[in-house]
């Protein structure tokens, strides 16, 4: 598998320079390959503005077409066939990159990444999973957040499989020293809802409970949205409405939080100077709330690396999903998916000996 991250350049709301900044800090400080994807004119622009960046490992991709914010999803996939985001993970399919990123058309983005890579045996939808932080210094996943308004209860029990799977992936073997004591029990798997009680919660929520339940996973039954920040479960399922609605909602009220906390520590002279004394506290605050310090959200349960983050994002957030683009795919967390999902329905799912990650059947 290639070492290289291919990452759409055209994606963000203002791109490319974002995109352009996130690649260099990433190449500089991770040392991580990157192929820029799009427009070559556009790209080499940018890049001229960096003249540091000739010394770094960055090759541009052409795509001669970008898929807008303003696209419809499905349509824009079967038109823009040389689109940034399809050229980009047609170097994944072809194994000449290990991973994708994109700021881009979300919608757009999880229909390209279906058909031009294909979904992992024994997955009936992917789902985006995003990490956030708890009260106790660690952090929590919560899936789905977006790539399935409608969901069945078969589709949440999957979502909690690949949840499981992830978390101790990325934190189970220590990747921080904060989140060491993790190796020593099981992720904690909640079922997002209106109340703890076994019957709480609407038509889907009830039907899933009990599937669940029967998961060999230590699943602690329902968790109310306070339990996404208190600490009290590491793995929170969800369909994507409620999970983008509750991440939107997390995330406007982290930027309160960090607008409040500021104007207060301006208002007087007294705060002024508390805030001179405590600087490093509250720097070391806002890197702890800020999401792009997360990277993106990947898209598990299809046969790649494939990290979609906002359209918003900026430098650092671009960076960070390279980072986690990389993880992902050095920790081989699709493998693990594909066992963990052949156990779960052995009669359903026949897993290949050697599984490809990159390869499709079919052309895109």
């Amino acid at each position: 598998m290639a070492s290289v991250i291919a990452l759409d350049a055209m994606g963000s709301d203002r791109a490319p320079k974002p995109e352009i900044e996130g690649a260099i800090h990433a190449a500089r400080n991770y040392g991580l390959q990157i192929a820029l994807v799009g427009p070559e004119s556009t790209i080499r622009a940018e890049l001229a503005r960096h003249p540091s960046a000739s010394r770094l490992p960055l090759a541009v991709v052409h795509a001669s077409e970008v898929i807008t914010m303003e696209d419809k999803a499905a349509q824009a996939v079967r038109s823009k066939r040389d689109s940034s985001l399809r050229v980009g993970l047609r170097l994944v399919r072809e194994g000449r990159a290990a991973g994708f990123v994109t700021a881009g058309n979300t919608g757009a983005a999880m229909a390209s990444a279906k058909m031009v890579l294909g979904a992992l045996k024994g997955v009936d939808r992917p789902a985006l999973a995003a990490v956030f932080p708890t009260a106790p210094g660690t952090a929590a996943i919560l899936l789905d957040v977006g790539a399935n308004v409608d969901c069945k209860p078969h589709n949440l029990e999957q979502f909690a499989v690949m949840g499981e799977i992830y978390f101790r992936a990325i934190f189970g073997e220590s990747a921080f020293a904060r989140t060491a004591l993790l190796a020593k029990r099981s992720p904690r798997v909640g079922l997002l809802s209106i109340g703890e009680e076994d019957s709480k919660g609407n038509e889907l929520t009830r039907e899933s409970f009990p599937l669940l339940k029967q998961l060999p996973l230590n699943f602690i039954g329902n968790v109310e949205g306070r339990d996404l920040f208190n600490g009290r479960v590491d793995v929170i399922v969800a369909d994507g409405f409620v999970g983008n609605v509750a991440l939107k909602a997390s995330e406007g009220a982290a930027r309160l939080i960090r607008t409040v906390l500021k104007e207060s520590l301006k208002a007087t002279i007294t705060s002024q100077v508390g805030y001179m004394l405590s600087r490093s506290a509250f720097s070391d605050f806002k890197r702890r709330i800020d999401h792009t310090e997360y990277g993106g959200a990947p898209l598990l349960g299809v046969k790649g690396a494939c990290i979609i983050t906002h359209g918003s994002s900026n430098a650092n957030a671009v960076k960070n999903a390279l980072r986690v683009a990389t993880e992902f795919s050095a920790r081989r967390i699709n493998e693990s998916i594909e066992r963990g999902l052949a156990a779960l329905h052995p009669a359903a799912v026949a897993v290949e000996s050697a599984p490809s990650r990159c390869a499709f059947e079919g052309k895109s």
